[in-house]
Formats: structure tokens, sequence, C-alpha cells
């Protein structure tokens, strides 16, 4: 299971999808299905909307989250365009009920579509309120079976602090999922966290915005941190 943020899509953008990004993320997703691997994608929306925005606007908190998780369909969409594009097929599936664009989520069709070699896309989170992307992504981990979530961010892995504002902060190579929690690390938020915890899912927090990063670590290489009991 791979996770992005939307605010990744952006790029050096304020806003919207940057088409270079775009791109190579589905390059990076083709190399992972290239080495025979099953792959499902969550999607964030921050690149669009958030829900947490809402309440600046005047606009209530489940009202806000919806309109997320309608950001988040708009860049299933646009991951799938590209995905196929390269000439991949998949399926974008929706926590939200909207036929004309994407498949509703069914588990057994989801873990068929990827038995079957298809990248499955996740959209409109969990379907609920209150509840963000990393949830979306813990949960169907685990509802598929996946072996692991892959965390695609800026940085090589978790850090002792921020290392984008603190030059001596030094990367874990492995880490407890209570180890995170005893030290205020910030991983997924902990609805997230505390459901990958429970069902013993591990996480690994790599650089997703260097070329060929994503296949390199799912064969043991490079640098990440892996999060798990």
């Amino acid at each position: 299971m791979l996770k992005l943020s939307g605010e990744s899509l952006m790029g050096d953008q304020g806003f919207g999808i940057d088409h270079h990004r775009l791109e190579h993320y589905a390059n990076e997703i083709r190399s992972v299905a290239d080495m025979g691997i099953e792959v499902a994608v969550v999607i964030g929306g921050g690149n669009i909307f958030r829900g947490l925005q809402a309440a600046a606007s005047g606009i209530e908190r489940v009202t806000g989250d919806y309109m997320g998780m309608l950001a988040t369909v708009i860049n299933g969409v646009a991951m799938q365009s590209m995905l196929e594009k390269l000439g991949l097929f998949t399926r974008l599936v929706s926590a939200i009920e909207m036929q004309e664009i994407a498949e509703p989520y069914i588990r057994r069709r989801a873990i068929r579509h990827l038995e079957k070699g298809r990248i499955v896309i996740f959209s409109a989170g969990t379907g609920s309120p209150y509840f963000t992307t990393d949830s979306a992504a813990a949960l169907r981990a685990n509802e598929i079976s996946a072996d692991i979530i892959l965390k695609g961010t800026r940085v090589d892995g978790i850090y002792t602090a921020d290392p984008l504002k603190d030059p001596t902060a030094t990367r874990y190579e492995h880490i407890t999922f209570d180890e995170v929690i005893s030290k205020g690390l910030q991983v997924m938020d902990m609805t997230a966290f505390t459901l990958c915890r429970e069902n013993n899912m591990p996480i690994m927090v790599f650089d997703i915005n260097t070329p060929g990063n994503t296949a390199a670590v799912l064969r043991g290489e490079g640098k990440f941190t892996l999060v798990n009991v």
C-alpha cells in the first residue's frame, strides 16, 4: 500500500496538480509493478482542499471533510490517467459511490483486481468525516491484507527532529510502534498509527521524490525507516 500526500502533487506550485510530479509518481508505481508486486495507492487531497480548512471559510467540519474526500477522487482520476498513459491497468475505487467515475469499494473485488495485476487506487478516504487519508490507507491496507504501508515523503525516513529545520537530527533505520509513541514522533495521525500497531502492519517511511527510490527500498536498498513491533 503506497500512501501519497495530496500536497506532494503540487510540486513547486501553490495549488493543484503538477504534471511532472504526477508523472514521476506514476513511474515510481510502475517500477514497483514491474517487480511483480501488487500495488494499491491512497492519495490525499490537500493540494485541492483540506477538510480542516473548512472552519476558516465558514463551512462546517463534516461538510468540509466531504469536500476533502471529493478532492482525493480528483487526484485519483489524475493518477489513473497517468498510469494508463504508461501502459498499466488500473481501477479507481471510491468509498463514496459515483458510478460514472469510479467503482464502489467492495473488498473482495479490490483484492481480485490486485491479484490480476491491476493498480488499485483507493479514493474518497474512508467515506466518513473525521478520518484522514492516513486512516484510509491504514484501513484499506489491513482490509486487503497488504504486507506493508509505504509512506512516501520528502525526507528519507523518520528523524529525531525535523531534518529540514534541525541539521543535527539523525535518522532511525528501525523503530518500534511503542518507541514512536513514547518519543512523540509524527509518522501518521494517531488513529491510523494505532490501527497499524494493533494489527502489526509495518510502515516504511522513505523519500519518494528520488527517482527509482520506491523500488530500491523494497529491495532493502537506500535510506528509509521501518516501523514495526
